[in-house]
């Protein structure tokens, strides 16, 4: 049991890391004097990065390294990545240099900015390193060899050690706002990473490893590359006449007409020896794997329409911060931390989404949707997500209506009288966008895809996400340059109160409507899966995105 408790102290690490990049818009403007639009472009990269990055980690666990040491070097790069970022505050190097010592612009040298331009890419890795094979990993020492199932006492120490870890975390994470020092903000963080990475790796011998076993997605390249060296080849008339493994496969998969220069790839060249050609896997590859590629391709059009999605998530961790730490944080006497709000988001994204899954659920159970169930589930996070924006920039017009009555334009570091409630709705909306997204989205490409490459398809989905979220940061340089025409003001001053992100709400909100006409479109073209797979059975390295919304204990963020 031991094992797996060193195992699950790495969820100290997500967690803690998690509030150090959720309160770092309010250090980049604060203490660093950055524009909020360059301080949400840093974080904006930073998350956009922990998405994208998945999906090549994974490619290089199942091909090269395996799930320890993705956990073990990416526990590395957290403790690294976290102890620089709490050594680029300005007191930690200036002691030792004799220089400024406060929290202030002036006192961010050379040093500070290096530390922190190498710690953001770090502990970005790091979670990227946590999302790719935390959970696998965790699954293989309580699985241990298989059909060897835990025992139920195994499970109650387990369970117990992830609920005192959590309730822990949890305390420090309510309690790390009321510390004032960003040095100390920074550095639990780090100390109690660094701790969680040491334990986990003085247990390296009492672990299960699994070597890896080569990725599904290699085929994926192997297509196009047999497809190209044949490209002069005449397809056969008959599909029958392409090459299909005849030995044992977990499922086969029925050619079909559409892509028809991949089929290519499984052309058997008459004038040279079959099991020659056979032994050469990267001139000739069979009808299952050309299928599978081809089934990746016809998704790439619903997954562009899901780019401006990750565009509008990116306001909830960057403009939405921002406005939290300009807005009155008391209830009477009683200062509630920001991270409250964070809370609600979350819960708005699991839990309120799991009750959008129940009735799902039992609207396809009476009406039979069948395959519009999750292409509808899409379609309402999206009428969400324009609803959200809406929302959010109803409240920051009434928001800068209170800091001109109170003249605190040019007045940053006071705080507005106005309660921090009134973005609860915002951050419940976006929360539910995300959730009810995630749910439909995994499952109408896991419904509609072949069985070798499922388990990558979430990572895909993620991916499109964060290059939304990357795409964020070009749509605020281009949105400002637009409305800056004919000598106006551009939107996005250096300060939020002097700013019309009211405005960018909006527009972000006429482009979440274009978008959803545009994936309305593009769903109703979309070649569907109609036939099943011949002896389909379940991929065994597959499990956890069936039911997307099961409890997850590595999803902390």
């Amino acid at each position: 049991m031991a094992t797996v408790a060193r195992v699950v102290v790495l969820l100290w690490v997500d967690i803690l890391a998690s509030y150090a990049i959720y309160v770092m818009m309010a250090y980049l403007t604060n203490v660093w004097d950055f524009s909020f639009t360059k301080a949400a472009a840093i974080v904006n990269v930073f998350w956009g990065f922990v998405l994208v990055s998945p999906l090549f980690l994974t490619y290089i666990v199942d091909t090269i390294l395996g799930n320890y040491w993705m956990v073990l070097i990416s526990s590395v790069a957290y403790s690294v990545g976290l102890g620089l970022l709490a050594m680029s505050t300005p007191p930690v190097l200036a002691n030792s240099m004799g220089n400024c010592k406060e929290y202030k612009p002036e006192c961010i040298g050379h040093g500070q900015e290096i530390l922190f331009y190498i710690a953001m890419p770090l502990i970005a890795f790091g979670m990227a390193g946590h999302m790719t094979s935390f959970n696998d990993f965790l699954g293989e020492q309580l699985g241990g060899e298989e059909n060897n199932p835990v025992d139920d006492i195994t499970f109650c120490k387990f369970s117990t050690s992830v609920v005192v870890i959590s309730i822990t975390t949890f305390v420090a994470v309510i309690g790390l706002p009321y510390i004032k020092p960003w040095s100390i903000r920074f550095g639990i963080p780090a100390i109690c990473t660094l701790f969680a990475t040491v334990l986990f790796f003085s247990g390296s011998r009492s672990y299960a490893y699994h070597r890896p076993q080569g990725s599904p997605m290699t085929a994926f390249f192997r297509v196009f590359v047999a497809a190209v060296l044949k490209r002069f080849h005449q397809s056969p008339r008959d599909p029958r006449d392409l090459y299909e493994f005849s030995g044992l496969r977990f499922y086969r998969a029925p050619h079909t007409k559409g892509l028809r220069c991949l089929d290519k790839a499984a052309i058997v060249v008459p004038t040279e020896p079959r099991e020659e050609q056979e032994n050469k896997i990267w001139r000739l590859c069979t009808v299952t794997e050309v299928e599978e590629t081809k089934v990746l391709i016809r998704m790439i059009p619903v997954w562009m329409t899901f780019i401006i999605c990750g565009v509008v998530s990116a306001i909830g961790f960057t403009f939405f911060v921002e406005q939290l730490e300009h807005l009155n944080p008391k209830v009477g006497r009683l200062k509630v931390p920001i991270v409250v709000l964070l809370w609600f988001f979350e819960q708005a994204q699991k839990q309120l989404a799991k009750l959008y899954v129940k009735f799902a659920e039992r609207m396809d159970q009476k009406l039979g949707l069948g395959k519009l169930a999750p292409l509808i589930g899409i379609s309402i996070s999206m009428i969400i997500a324009i609803l959200c924006c809406v929302t959010a920039a109803k409240v920051e017009k009434r928001r800068l209506g209170v800091v001109q009555r109170h003249g605190l334009i040019d007045k940053t570091d006071e705080r507005i009288p106005m309660t921090m409630f009134w973005l609860l709705p915002q951050f419940v909306l976006l929360g539910l966008f995300t959730g009810i997204f995630h749910f439909s989205a995994v499952s109408f490409f896991l419904g509609q895809s072949l069985v070798l490459t499922r388990r990558y398809l979430p990572l895909f989905i993620n991916g499109v996400f964060g290059a939304g979220i990357l795409g964020s940061v070009l749509s605020v340089f281009v949105v400002g340059k637009v409305s800056e025409r004919g000598g106006k003001m551009n939107w996005f001053q250096k300060s939020l109160n002097a700013s019309r992100i009211d405005k960018y709400y909006w527009t972000l909100s006429w482009l979440m409507a274009i978008d959803f006409v545009v994936y309305l479109v593009v769903a109703v073209f979309y070649t569907y899966k109609e036939l099943e797979l011949e002896a389909q059975r379940p991929d065994p390295n597959f499990g956890g995105f069936a039911r997307p919304f099961d409890d997850d204990l590595g999803s902390v963020l």
